[in-house]
């Protein structure tokens, strides 16, 4: 008997690897069949509550350890081609880092098991989606957080779904797929009464007729509100250098690198009605004070009457007798005068990559911020204002973190632009999980939105989430379009936000229930 449960228990293995197999599949920059996400949970789901806790538990590891792997891999080109660390530390990185974002898996397989198993089958079906976003949003805040592709970006270019997620955020879409997940693997995995399966039934006709409906809805009113004529818009270039991230930073490169620049945009800049340009983050490959490349630019948009707005690395002297000086990953707005019309400084740097915690203690990872240098964060304040623009600013990852956007929304921002600089991920997913985390910003919160990236992908986004035009990878870009300005705070910004974490508190209290359910019953 003992031999026959230790069988099925390597069998049941298989299932996870399924499941992690399965969300490779349906993501971007994997097989990006999107339809998968909603049955890719199945197998995961149907296994967790035939073990005991512990094998819970490590089904739920081991989903997690495929599907990350597969989703972080660009994670060993950053630290061994860009980085300067070894092809096996970047390997043993990737296996930390994934086995670290496993856990949550881990997790949601141990509770899940006890709800499962405790409560009932209808009370199954609105907890499980409500744990696995909970699980989502801490991971998402505990040490820096890290909310790369939680489920509901694979839906990025189905926009007549996505529109809840006004409402909601992306975690109101990861809900969903979590929650048609659990639906068939209920039907599928057990015989239910037909009572239970005319709840199920109505319980899913409630929550997908709801969503379509509402999408459809406000597919239609934002439509009608964008063509409107008396809107404002503002006409942009986004250009695209495809400058080489190994050589980017040399003395004799930035020459070239503000040459191409130039190029592009003065190609841009034969449209007259062009009035701003975005170039990406650390489009300057030097410190704009008192450099001699400079004059370039200013003389570009004296002559053009567009601004410019880029990236560039800067400074501040904190204490000159002291020589202590910040360093910042900045965003510059050069206006026509060839004054700083505002910067902004990026607030969320990238653990390891901007600056190294704990530094003293690790000093063997000091190679990795050698190239873009040891940053300090900045703060979001008010949004950089051209005309009738008030932009707010994410630069690279920053457009993973919605609370960023909403910051900004907040603030005052009618527009949202993205800076980054995605040649770290070299010709892998990541670029296009990027994009596709930048289509949520723009529909949570209803504006306009432009990615600018060194080597693509460069993008304009509708305040819908449609993408109007793009660039590809690794090559050189230009283009230009009107985008609208648009001002609604919508119910994500002032109140949808709290649905994450709300969502762990009712995960938690139900797990608990469950727990104390089975313990004394």
């Amino acid at each position: 008997m003992c031999a026959h449960n230790n069988l099925m228990t390597r069998i049941f293995f298989i299932f996870p690897v399924v499941t992690g197999f399965l969300l490779w599949l349906s993501f971007p920059g994997g097989g990006g069949i999107w339809p998968i996400l909603f049955v890719a949970l199945i197998p995961f789901l149907a296994v967790i509550r035939k073990g005991s806790p512990k094998e819970a538990g490590m089904y739920g590891f081991t989903a997690g350890i495929v599907h990350f792997l597969f989703l972080l891999y660009w994670i060993v080109i950053v630290l061994s081609r860009y980085g300067g660390l070894h092809w096996s530390i970047s390997v043993v990185a990737l296996i930390l880092l994934a086995s670290y974002m496993s856990v949550y898996f881990a997790l949601f397989g141990l509770l899940a098991r006890y709800i499962f198993l405790a409560l009932p089958v209808g009370a199954v079906l609105w907890l499980l989606p409500t744990l696995w976003v909970g699980i989502d949003w801490i991971r998402g805040i505990l040490f820096t957080g890290l909310p790369w592709m939680d489920l509901g970006y694979g839906l990025w270019e189905q926009t007549g779904f996505i529109q809840i997620a006004d409402l909601f955020g992306h975690h109101g879409v990861t809900w969903l797929i979590v929650f048609i997940n659990t639906l068939l693997a209920i039907l599928l995995t057990k015989r239910q009464s037909i009572k239970t399966v005319c709840f199920l039934t109505m319980s899913f006709v409630l929550v997908f007729a709801s969503s379509t409906v509402y999408s459809k809805w406000r597919t239609a009113e934002i439509s009608l509100a964008l063509s409107d004529h008396s809107i404002k818009k503002m006409r942009v270039g986004i250009v695209q250098g495809n400058i080489d991230q190994s050589i980017k930073w040399s003395g004799p490169q930035q020459r070239d690198t503000v040459d191409r620049y130039l190029s592009l945009s003065r190609a841009l800049l034969h449209d007259n009605s062009l009035e701003m340009l975005v170039w990406p983050e650390t489009a300057l490959p030097f410190y704009p004070r008192n450099n001699e490349y400079m004059q370039s630019l200013q003389s570009m948009t004296a002559e053009s009457g567009s601004a410019l707005l880029t990236g560039a690395p800067w400074y501040e002297i904190i204490d000159r007798e002291a020589r202590k000086v910040k360093f910042f990953n900045s965003a510059l707005l050069l206006n026509p005068a060839g004054r700083l019309g505002g910067k902004y400084y990026k607030t969320h740097l990238v653990p390891f990559g901007e600056y190294v915690p704990l530094k003293a203690l690790l000093p063997f990872l000091a190679p990795l911020v050698e190239a873009a240098g040891d940053f300090s964060p900045g703060k979001i304040e008010n949004p950089l204002v051209w005309r009738d623009s008030r932009i707010g600013v994410l630069i690279c990852f920053e457009s993973v973190f919605p609370e960023i956007s909403r910051k900004w929304v907040l603030s005052g921002a009618n527009m949202l632009v993205n800076l980054t600089n995605d040649a770290w991920y070299g010709r892998s997913s990541a670029p296009y999980h990027s994009l596709a985390m930048s289509v949520f910003r723009a529909v949570e919160s209803r504006r306009s939105l432009i990615r600018s990236a060194n080597t693509g992908i460069s993008a304009f986004i509708t305040p819908l989430g449609n993408v109007e035009a793009r660039s590809e990878l690794f090559e050189p870009y230009g283009f230009s379009a009107d985008v609208v300005l648009y001002g609604e705070k919508t119910f994500w910004a002032r109140y949808g936000y709290l649905f994450g974490p709300l969502c762990f508190l009712l995960g938690v209290a139900a797990s608990f229930v469950a727990i104390m359910r089975r313990r004394y019953c």
